[in-house]
């Protein structure tokens, strides 16, 4: 395979040298031209034997240009060493034995600038090569044109890289003669003019004058910018014109075109009547050419050499109508070749006189054989000498490159469609059906893609394989002659059978399957190129089976075709995922160093990068193959990384950096690839028979655990903090605006870092964990407020015990109130107590319902948060799971009503997590707002209000004292409590200031007597005591106060009765409450009809009725 390359090299390094020259010696470059003598065109001349160095040192000189001396100077260059060049200078490649060479000399080398003795080689050498000078190329000459002066224009030479097509080769058996491919190439051409001759094909065109055209590259050699542009002439027209540019394109030269013209029309000359296409061209041109039309005999041996090769692969090795190797006349034949070949090199006479009996004897034998009927032939001459299998196609492949621009290899000329309808003439020589056209023009096409890669190639190839002929298309000749062009490869099981048909496409699907098996790579930048490649590999398969030796009901079935179809693309997306993944791992694992972030979880970005790219833009291309494309590149690439990720995640133990990257990075990758599986697979079916394939990366399941256990380490942390800030608060306001305490600031202030922190986790999470959470904040809240409530001790410590019932007497009465001695109560709180209660102050109570109320109102900033950071937070609910497995969905529509419905739930959740902590608060704010009221009137205001009020008689002691004290009481607490809960602290005190009345009406001590006549008084001081609290409208409302006072204006109505009514009722409601159809008192609410009541007010009345009641049926003492 080397040695083949290295032969392409070379003969694309002649073709290029003799474009160069060609185009220098055309064009207005050189000044004069001095053609040698006996030359009288360009064509007389062996370019190839021509230095290019001189002339281009002609044209930057403009010196006129001496061709002896070109020819000269190019065999002076061949005994000088190789060289190239760098920045150093030229560098020299002597062809040495460093063994024989002995050691490096020891002296040191010249200095700068000195010369050394100049020898006969040198001069001749530095004529047109300098030390000092930047070193010219032999293959390129265009470097030395920036030194010119005009820059207006660029040159349009191509400079197309192309790629190395030496694995891309026809699976045909090679030729035992080794014909090369300019052998081919030049063959081809000749039975071109034979095939076009009978049309006049083989008439030159007239020579005219030719006008050089001028580009850049012209007028930066002349110099001379007053130089008019002439455009160059147009080819001539007709066939001949049309020839002139095959000649051009298939680089032959002019004298090779010439001798061949002419040897062609000297051997139809006696051929009349007979058709052009039925000479024996290599036979011909053998008898008609001799060796003096050749300036060097070593050309004339290697083009007779080539003629009769040809014959041997034209008649023996691969003829149209099969014949034994061991054919007497096969034998005769080579034979002969033989001495044909030996008689070159035999001195005269005996030469010359070998090779005319030679070539006698030659004809003979290859006209009998050439004109062997076959098959299908017609009646009439046939000339069989060119069309057997595989050697018509390989010359055929020759002309069809013709097609192809020299100058740019990756466009094609304007005239191709002139150049195809004339190469329909050379059919008949070589043997080409429709179909072998199209399959050999398609090869060609698709060859030249792969070696330029231009794109429009493709396309045409494409084109031109949609037009190969099926089996089943084709009609029952066609079908036969193509069953026939085959050929035996020697293999491993043998030498199998194999068709023209399948022996180019085989390598075009190899090729196209190479590189779709890796559009990931082969495609970044050129998807549209692989859409076109897509279509060739999937006609060049079904062609293929097509080509098979199959019954028509054996054929492939359209659903069958489908499958087939099918399951390629899906190997190709197999195929590019597996290698695109594994490129990303390699990249990876050689950058590990550089990473910022954990190996896995920069995997999972890029893995998802690549899942998006093929989702994008190739799964689109596959899809019209493949309906699932981007459903089978997703569940590839979910287990891949599956692999990666699980050593991962079973030693996962604890939160680190490395677990909070790959986690979520893992976790996104997943609900992204089930995203697309879901947005591909509109069956459900096929969507879950997709998901139940996966395997669930169970990362929520990891990530749960893991977060739920630090979850509870910061709610342990939390509790520990709230019980120093209650234990450490003074309950002062911070500011006269910030009016409550600095405890729940610094409980809220760690709440807000821990939820924070639990947020930027970035782990992924589910609604358990956050409710774990929530519920920790909400307890904690809870706890804080119950050690609030807890700090202010029982209520009851603040409400004196009640006296013990008696019935009223003023001698009694006046005696208690003049004896100063005060007796201990035991159920009085004792001193430890009652210095607590004391140090309650109505400023710290306040500040307290303060505290208790930011907490209302953080908690529903605290909620707000909370679901903004969720609802940013929260996983897309594309792939429900419960524990880590697929949930079984129904129908499309079904899951997203049950998607929005588990949304609003979690947002409906996320709305009431504090719910506890409201209903807590408030419920501490009402018994904080009754501990104040109570603690005011009955601790602080119990001397005036409990002790003094109405005290021995009504007139002395009246609500407006009372009201007096209050008002300062009242206006610290407006001063320091917030307004939210001015009215609810102001009701408490009103409700307190109502028992207190009560108190001192119903339980008052022997020291409160009443008689029907203070009823107006007393109604007049409960008018004062709610006006009090009403404050004309600027505090509580009416209705509100009103509601709160309606128990005690009952019970005042009894103080207005006759005694007798109330003993009356007394008696009804003893014997009803005996019954069970009395309201019972709950707690310290009084009813009016209640038995307890009448029976206080009796024990309260200043009437000998009522004592003597009390006295004779109750046995109530008067002390």
């Amino acid at each position: 395979m080397d040695g083949s390359s290295d032969l392409e090299l070379l003969q694309r390094y002649r073709r290029d040298r003799r474009e160069l020259l060609n185009f220098l010696l055309s064009a207005s470059v050189i000044k004069k031209v001095i053609m040698p003598p006996g030359a009288v065109s360009y064509d007389d001349i062996d370019l190839d034997q021509i230095s290019v160095d001189y002339i281009l040192e002609c044209a930057r000189k403009n010196f006129a240009l001496d061709l002896s001396e070109a020819i000269k100077r190019y065999h002076d260059d061949l005994s000088l060493p190789p060289s190239s060049g760098t920045k150093l200078g030229e560098v020299y490649y002597l062809v040495t034995n460093p063994d024989l060479s002995g050691p490096s000399p020891t002296r040191p080398p010249p200095g700068k600038g000195s010369v050394g003795t100049t020898t006969p080689l040198a001069l001749t050498y530095k004529s047109s090569f300098s030390l000092q000078s930047t070193p010219s190329r032999r293959l390129d000459g265009y470097d030395d044109i920036d030194e010119f002066e005009d820059d207006d224009e660029l040159p349009q030479k191509s400079n197309r890289a192309l790629n190395d097509i030496s694995d891309f080769v026809l699976d045909l058996p090679p030729f035992a003669t080794g014909l090369s491919d300019d052998d081919l190439r030049e063959t081809a051409y000749e039975v071109l003019l034979v095939s076009v001759g009978a049309a006049g094909g083989l008439i030159s065109p007239a020579k005219e004058k030719k006008e050089e055209k001028k580009s850049k590259l012209v007028r930066k050699f002349t110099r001379n910018k007053a130089d008019k542009y002439v455009p160059a002439p147009t080819r001539a027209p007709g066939l001949a014109g049309l020839m002139e540019t095959m000649r051009t394109q298939m680089e032959i030269s002019g004298v090779s075109d010439r001798r061949t013209r002419e040897a062609i029309l000297h051997a139809s000359a006696g051929r009349v009547g007979k058709r052009m296409d039925t000479l024996l061209v290599p036979l011909e041109l053998l008898s008609a050419v001799p060796n003096s039309a050749f300036t060097d005999k070593i050309q004339y041996i290697r083009w007779s050499k080539r003629q009769m090769n040809l014959l041997l692969e034209g008649l023996i090795n691969h003829p149209y109508v099969g014949i034994d190797p061991s054919d007497r006349s096969v034998l005769e034949l080579r034979a002969l070749i033989a001495k044909l070949e030996e008689a070159e090199s035999l001195p005269s006479p005996a030469g010359p006189a070998q090779h005319t009996e030679s070539l006698r004897g030659i004809r003979a034998l290859a006209i009998s054989l050439a004109e062997r009927a076959g098959r299908g032939d017609h009646t009439g001459e046939v000339c069989h000498w060119a069309d057997g299998y595989h050697l018509n196609v390989r010359i055929y492949e020759k002309l069809l490159m013709s097609v192809f621009d020299i100058l740019d290899e990756g466009q094609l000329v304007e005239e191709v469609e002139e150049i195809l309808e004339m190469l329909k003439s050379t059919w008949r020589v070589l043997g080409i059906s429709q179909t072998i056209h199209d399959t050999c023009y398609t090869w060609v096409l698709f060859r030249q893609h792969v070696l330029t890669g231009e794109p429009a190639l493709l396309q045409h190839a494409a084109q031109q394989m949609k037009r190969i002929a099926s089996d089943s298309q084709r009609n029952t000749q066609e079908r036969f002659h193509v069953k026939g062009v085959r050929a035996s490869m020697d293999g491993f099981d043998g030498p199998p059978e194999l068709s023209y048909v399948k022996s180019v496409l085989v390598p075009i699907k190899q090729w196209a399957d190479k590189q779709l098996r890796d559009y990931h790579l082969q495609f970044a930048d050129t998807p549209s190129k692989m859409e076109v490649l897509v279509t060739v590999a999937m006609i060049a398969g079904r062609l293929i089976s097509d080509d098979k030796d199959q019954s028509s009901v054996a054929r492939m079935t359209s659903a069958a075709e489908m499958a087939a179809v099918a399951k390629q693309a899906e190997d190709y997306i197999c195929s590019s995922v597996k290698s695109a993944y594994d490129m990303i791992v390699e990249k990876l694992e050689s950058n590990q160093e550089h990473l910022d972030s954990h190996p896995l979880a920069e995997l999972a970005a890029q893995v998802q990068k690549l899942a998006k790219k093929d989702a994008d833009v190739f799964s689109p291309i596959l899809s019209k193959w493949h309906p699932q494309a981007i459903a089978i590149s997703a569940c590839l690439l979910h287990t891949l990384y599956l692999k990666e990720l699980k050593p991962f995640l079973d030693e996962v133990s604890q939160l680190t950096d490395d677990v909070s990257s790959v986690l979520p990075a893992a976790d996104s990758l997943e609900q992204f690839l089930m995203e697309l599986i879901k947005s591909v697979t509109d069956d459900d079916d096929a969507r879950r028979d997709f998901e139940q394939q996966l395997t669930p990366y169970q990362v929520e399941v990891v990530s749960g655990t893991i977060v739920m256990r630090w979850v509870n380490t910061q709610l342990s942390q939390l509790t520990e903090w709230v019980d120093r800030a209650v234990q450490q608060e003074k309950w002062q306001a911070l500011s006269p605006q910030q009016r409550h305490g600095g405890s729940i600031v610094e409980v809220f202030r760690i709440i807000e870092e821990t939820m924070d922190q639990f947020f930027k986790l970035n782990l992924p999470m589910r609604l358990p964990q956050l409710k774990g959470l929530t519920n920790g904040f909400d307890n904690a809240l809870q706890q804080y407020t119950s050690k609030v409530v807890a700090q202010l001790g029982d209520t009851r410590d603040l409400v004196p015990p009640a006296p013990s019932l008696t019935r009223y007497k003023k001698e009694v009465a006046m005696k208690s109130v003049s004896n100063k001695k005060k007796t201990a109560d035991p159920r009085l709180p004792d001193e430890r107590r009652s210095s607590e209660i004391n140090l309650l102050s109505t400023t710290s109570l306040c500040v307290r319902l303060n505290t208790l109320h930011y907490i209302l109102g953080h908690a529903d900033l605290l909620e707000d948060n909370i679901r903004d950071h969720w609802a940013a937070k929260r996983p897309q609910d594309g792939f429900s799971r419960v524990n880590g497995t697929p949930s079984k969905r129904g129908t499309g529509d079904l899951d997203m009503t049950r998607m929005r419905e588990s949304g609003n739930r979690q947002m409906d959740y996320l709305s009431t997590a504090f719910e506890g902590s409201r209903k807590a608060v408030n419920a501490a704010i009402d018994k904080i707002c009754e501990f104040t009221g109570t603690k005011l009137i009955f601790w602080d205001m119990r001397e005036i209000f409990i002790d003094g009020l109405y005290k021995v008689t009504v007139s002395q002691a009246r609500m407006q004292n009372v009201v007096a004290g209050l008002d300062p009481v009242l206006g610290e607490l407006c001063d320091v409590i917030v307004e939210p809960l001015r009215d609810r602290v102001v009701l408490g005190l009103l409700q307190a200031a109502l028992d207190g009345l009560l108190r001192v009406l119903l339980d008052g001590g022997p020291t409160r007597g009443f008689s029907a006549s203070d009823s107006t008084m007393l109604e007049e001081d409960v008018n004062v005591l709610k006006d009090f609290f009403i404050a004309e409208g600027d505090g509580l409302p009416k209705g509100v106060v009103e509601n709160a006072a309606s128990s005690v204006q009952q019970i005042l109505n009894l103080y207005s009765l006759d005694t007798n009514q109330i003993i009356e009722s007394f008696k009804r409601s003893g014997e009803q409450m005996a019954a069970g159809a009395n309201p019972t008192r709950t707690g310290s609410t009084r009813y009016a009809s209640d038995a307890d009541t009448l029976l206080r007010v009796l024990c309260h009345r200043i009437d000998p009725v009522a004592s003597k009641f009390l006295k004779t049926k109750l046995k109530l003492s008067s002390t």
